[in-house]
């Protein structure tokens, strides 16, 4: 499995900046808000969905199961601590994706067997975007833990253009980030930097 560049949107992100990703080339679209209301994500995924399906690029929905049954969406990434990853697999069935942060090698071995299909993992460093994450990994141990997973990975927290050939030589399917698209400029462009660094890593 190769996702690539796999963009998590800041709180409001409007749907221009998903387009933007998405025509930058971004493999996967994880919509994240913890100001919205569940109506309100169950608006914008709905939205959104039609777009990534024409893109080609699953769209899944951060931490909100009922938002992710409700709009459709290609299925749910949940941190450490949000509910029961067996109970969210029953729940979408076995064909929906469904991600799980990872933070430390316990967690890794802890992880239900057959039911998560992709591991954030992370973070690699100290991100603004959330402020009470767990102690960051370092590329280092970014790659122990990537090493020792039995499915795909990507590496999130504080990474940007310049950590893509680490990520990518650690073994990560991919990179997910926050600000690196949000924040740019041009954040169709920044996407395209991206893709294309990973491309050539």
């Amino acid at each position: 499995m190769s996702i690539g560049i796999y963009f998590v949107t800041p709180d409001g992100c409007d749907d221009a900046l998903v387009c933007a990703a998405l025509a930058g080339g971004a493999g996967l679209i994880q919509l994240r808000d913890k100001t919205a209301t569940e109506a309100e994500m169950v608006a914008q995924a709905r939205r959104l969905l039609p777009l990534c399906r024409a893109a080609g690029v699953p769209l899944i929905v951060n931490d909100r199961l009922e938002v992710a049954l409700a709009s459709g969406a290609d299925g749910l990434h949940m941190g450490q601590g949000d509910g029961d990853p067996a109970q969210a697999r029953a729940a979408l069935g076995p064909d929906r994706h469904l991600g799980l942060s990872i933070e430390t090698q316990a967690q890794l071995a802890a992880m239900p067997k057959g039911a998560i299909s992709l591991i954030g993992v992370g973070p690699v460093r100290a991100t603004a975007t959330k402020p009470d994450h767990a102690t960051p990994l370092g590329l280092d141990g970014l790659a122990q833990v990537v090493a020792h997973s039995p499915i795909p990975a990507v590496a999130i927290g504080g990474v940007g253009l310049a950590d893509i050939p680490a990520i990518r030589a650690a073994g990560c399917a991919g990179v997910a980030v926050v600000s690196a698209i949000s924040g740019a400029d041009d954040p169709q462009a920044a996407t395209r930097d991206l893709v294309n660094a990973w491309r050539h890593a």
